[in-house]
């Protein structure tokens, strides 16, 4: 990598971290801490409260994404930063769980991950984009263990309510972050032409990774639904669950770091993608045979397995989407992207909590193996995109492998 792009990467993956970390530290105590709200002890409800954050996301990345198409990242990054601030903000002061739900769709209107992702393509090489991926991967990945140790703690002492004040602070000190560390973005996007929503909706590959993306985030968010749930009854105290998922979650970056980056070197991206998906699938079927009876050691090695493919998925796809789509229309791409990514929040939270709810948990990972299998079947005719091609060659590739 070079300077500028250790620079953007550094900075870029620090906004998503502080900020990830700030909707992460809510994550393990939220379903047992939003219970205490009036209206609290219906699940559905509790799962809507989860999701409704990435139904809000999924109806306005495209608009940021496309807008920092026209006129420029650096500004509609902030713009949504504050409007993110403001949510949580209003949900560190929510007293009932409808006004919880109204500040997590408010954090949910600052949807500018679609814009980060696409600054940071715009700054990196096709060569080097999938470990520029990874590195955001990674600090996002950090931040999630960080928060399963922290977030029982800071919980104990500030509250939820606290926990969303803190999450408003770090959002924040992101904007620092972009104003003043972040590489100026390129001009590239300011005289291209610009390109048609329809381009990228229209695009196999592009369209492949979309339902992934959906897919793989629709299914980790209900494992969360029910996962804290089995621990416990697992024996393990809610705030010893990190015990757990620390171990679980660094374990898995350096499996990724030694799978994923020589293997894509070495022209085996796609079957290392296609191993992760199926991995994934795999993991559900073991948490559905598990969930009646959950043991402690088989939960703690499942979700190190997830834990390792997830973060493959995670540094694979984005690239991957930032590659193959035209670069004009990165923003809009990456926009559909994480459209669907937070459609697959908000599904997996609210869906998660009604699966949960009337069919049990072993009925919840059947779903989530279900829908696992779909995306297999989806992603199997993909090709992964080379360094240096064009969208239009890539789109070639594409339509002959279908």
């Amino acid at each position: 990598m070079t300077p500028v792009e250790r620079r953007a990467s550094g900075s870029l993956a620090a906004v998503f971290a502080a900020r990830m970390l700030g909707l992460f530290i809510v994550l393990p105590v939220f379903a047992l801490e939003a219970a205490r709200y009036p209206g609290g002890g219906d699940a559905a409800m509790v799962g809507l409260a989860m999701g409704i954050y990435g139904l809000t996301q999924g109806l306005l990345q495209i608009p940021f994404g496309m807008a920092s198409d026209r006129f420029g990242r650096k500004r509609v990054i902030v713009i949504g930063l504050v409007v993110f601030a403001a949510g949580s903000f209003l949900a560190a002061a929510a007293d009932s769980l409808g006004w919880l739900i109204a500040g997590r769709a408010l954090q949910g209107a600052g949807a500018v991950s679609a814009a980060v992702t696409a600054l940071l393509a715009d700054q990196t090489r096709d060569e080097v984009r999938t470990k520029a991926m990874a590195i955001v991967g990674a600090s996002i990945g950090l931040m999630f263990a960080v928060s399963l140790v922290a977030a029982p703690l800071l919980a104990a002492v500030v509250g939820l309510h606290g926990l969303f004040a803190i999450t408003g602070a770090l959002a924040l000190g992101c904007i620092a972050i972009v104003l003043w560390w972040t590489p100026a973005e390129p001009s590239l996007h300011k005289n291209a032409p610009r390109g048609r929503l329809q381009e990228v909706l229209t695009h196999p590959g592009l369209l492949r990774l979309d339902v992934g993306v959906f897919v793989l985030h629709a299914v980790q968010l209900a494992m969360w639904v029910a996962i804290p749930a089995m621990l416990v009854q697992a024996g393990l105290d809610k705030a010893n669950h990190w015990h757990v998922y620390l171990p679980a979650v660094l374990a898995s970056f350096f499996v990724m770091g030694a799978v994923l980056f020589p293997l894509e070197r070495r022209g085996y991206l796609r079957a290392v993608f296609l191993a992760s998906v199926g991995v994934i699938l795999l993991v559900q079927v073991g948490l559905a045979l598990l969930s009646s009876s959950p043991g402690l050691p088989a939960l703690g090695a499942l979700l190190f397995v997830f834990f390792c493919a997830f973060n493959v998925l995670e540094a694979s796809q984005p690239s991957m989407a930032s590659r193959i789509a035209p670069a004009h229309a990165r923003g809009a791409a990456l926009g559909v992207y994480n459209t669907l990514q937070s459609l697959g929040f908000f599904a997996g939270g609210a869906v998660g909590g009604w699966l949960a709810k009337h069919v049990g948990t072993q009925g919840l990972f059947a779903v989530s193996a279900v829908l696992m299998l779909v995306w297999l079947v989806t992603a199997w005719p993909m090709r992964a995109p080379r360094p240096g091609r064009s969208a239009e060659q890539v789109l070639a590739d594409e339509a002959q492998a279908t």
